[in-house]
């Protein structure tokens, strides 16, 4: 299979070119350079402005995975928001020219999107048939992103909307850890802030779940059926680690350090994967307790 990736070098985009290439998919990476680092032989990488002077480089294309897009994990000011949808919106509208410029079409594109669209709730529970709430800055981001991806013409578009992604490596578990291997972590405001979230593992291979399953379509939820709130995740790390869950971080704190960022942190949604579970989804780490071993690299 030829596969296509925006974002391919970022956290998630790096598993799963790793992924691709182990099951013998050619992999082609989109990106707005080429940057510094050395290709490997196996990976084709070409940018945005070779696409546009010779779209029929990707004539043929399988399947296109879109992981683009600023992170959200920076202090939220003006030119900050702007980035962030204005990265998102981009990237849709880029593989939306080139879709429509290929004489043959790719199957699938897989668009990245996230868990917000549902707004904040703690007493709720959301699945891929629930409305929307968009009442914060994220949810209307997703909006936003979700109606670019709808304009891409293609026959099968996958909407994957995306948790908390918990890997080793990268994203924002390094940093969630660090207060307990110093002994200081706890709970976050209440605690009772749900969080839906997924092992590494598990958002890889439901991208490749997605890429493969002819009858998975539209919105889809990257999450493990599980979700905890905020103070049980804490005690499964502190666990785990073999650290107390004892220091709290008051909420008006996080307000302080992080302005409106901290709603990541202090409010959440209590979502789950219906309809990758109804289309024979198997998650390799379904509970917290099941994917905090692998990664804090403990052996109990």
């Amino acid at each position: 299979m030829k596969v296509a990736v925006t974002g391919g070098t970022g956290f998630v985009g790096g598993h799963l070119v790793d992924a691709l290439r182990q099951r013998g998919d050619e992999v082609w990476i989109i990106s707005r350079s080429k940057g510094k680092s050395e290709s490997r032989s196996d990976v084709h990488r070409v940018t945005w402005s070779e696409i546009a002077v010779s779209p029929s480089r990707l004539d043929g294309i399988d399947a296109i995975v879109n992981l683009a897009g600023e992170s959200i994990n920076q202090r939220w000011t003006e030119a900050a928001k702007t980035r962030i949808l204005q990265s998102r919106l981009d990237a849709a509208s880029r593989i939306e020219h080139l879709v429509a410029s290929l004489n043959v079409k790719p199957d699938v594109v897989v668009n990245a999107s996230g868990i917000s669209i549902y707004g904040m709730s703690r007493s709720d529970t959301f699945d891929e048939s629930s409305p929307w709430n968009i009442s914060d800055f994220l949810s209307s981001v997703v909006e936003k992103w979700e109606a670019a991806a709808d304009r891409i013409n293609v026959f099968r578009l996958v909407k994957l909307r995306v948790g908390l992604v918990l890997g080793k490596g990268g994203g924002a578990f390094p940093l969630m850890s660090l207060p307990y291997k110093l002994f200081a972590g706890g709970k976050v405001g209440s605690g009772k802030q749900w969080m839906p979230w997924l092992h590494i593992e598990d958002m890889v291979r439901l991208i490749l779940f997605c890429i493969d399953n002819p009858n998975l379509e539209g919105p889809v939820n990257a999450c493990a059926p599980h979700p905890v709130t905020n103070d049980a995740f804490g005690r499964a790390l502190g666990r785990a680690l073999g650290r107390p869950h004892w220091f709290p971080v008051p909420a008006f704190i996080l307000k302080t350090v992080l302005g409106e960022l901290s709603l990541l942190l202090l409010e959440g949604q209590r979502a789950v994967p219906r309809k990758a579970m109804e289309h024979g989804f198997t998650f390799s780490y379904p509970t917290i307790e099941s994917a905090m071993a692998p990664l804090v690299g403990s052996h109990k």
